[in-house]
């Protein structure tokens, strides 16, 4: 008798891992018009695709992922996840902890700082416009503030489009990683202005404080020299120090 009821127990739950192994993202994934939906969906809650995936009525593009079953063991949801879009893509592997902890490591993204993206910045910096390549070894996100970052962001063809066209040049930020409040070290990549500067990510508080030096170059607009003239007057190498902290 015991042995029967052993055997009907193994069934049970031998079954149940194989439809839980197999259960249909379909069945989990909502449709339209939830605030997070996926146009079509196939493959396996562990291992699918979300095809026009969108999140608050923004259209985000194509999902890809792939879950690491095991590592749910360890209390943490992980994954490697690819989304695509026309206009760029997003890679990496990421770990999600039960405090909502966020961990990626290995991301590679491009995409255009675009009217999405920059919606997500304070109302400011929304008229900056241009295309970003991120290559992030480790970044380390607690309740949306980033605690530790080590990688590489660079910032091509920026301009301003506030009330004119305004070319602003290419940029470079380096963050070596290590403890405190993750600080990049900001460069040009060429363009109307030779900037040398820190951005330090403020863990009190999401945002970021900016500071450095700024020289125009023979090239710079009349209009982007105009604006330098705020930071007050020049050293003896025609630099001039900048600093502003930005608050999300």
């Amino acid at each position: 008798m015991r042995r029967g009821v052993l055997i009907t127990v193994l069934a049970v739950v031998a079954f149940a891992a194989i439809v839980i192994a197999r259960l249909p993202a379909s069945w989990v994934v909502p449709a339209p018009p939830s605030a997070i939906s996926c146009a079509t969906v196939d493959g396996s809650i562990w291992s699918g695709t979300c095809g026009g995936l969108v999140s608050q009525g923004a259209a985000l593009g194509d999902l890809v992922w792939e879950i690491h079953a095991l590592r749910l063991l360890t209390g943490k949801l992980s994954a490697n996840i690819v989304l695509t879009r026309p206009t760029g893509s997003v890679r990496g592997d990421f770990d999600v902890g039960l405090d909502k902890s966020v961990t990626a490591r290995n991301v590679l993204a491009d995409f255009p700082l675009d009217q999405d993206v920059m919606s997500l910045l304070p109302r400011n910096l929304r008229t900056v416009h241009g295309n970003a390549h991120a290559d992030i070894t480790f970044a380390h996100v607690v309740k949306n503030i980033v605690t530790q970052l080590q990688g590489h962001i660079e910032l091509h063809d920026l301009e301003d489009r506030g009330q004119d066209v305004l070319p602003l040049g290419n940029y470079s930020l380096t963050f070596p990683g290590g403890s405190g409040d993750p600080t990049g070290q900001l460069q040009d990549l060429g363009g109307p202005l030779a900037v040398q500067g820190t951005v330090r990510l403020t863990q009190d508080m999401p945002g970021f404080e900016l500071q450095g030096y700024i020289t125009p170059r023979a090239d710079a607009a009349p209009a982007l020299l105009n604006q330098l003239q705020y930071l007050g007057s020049p050293d003896a190498q025609g630099r001039r120090q900048f600093g502003t902290t930005v608050s999300f």
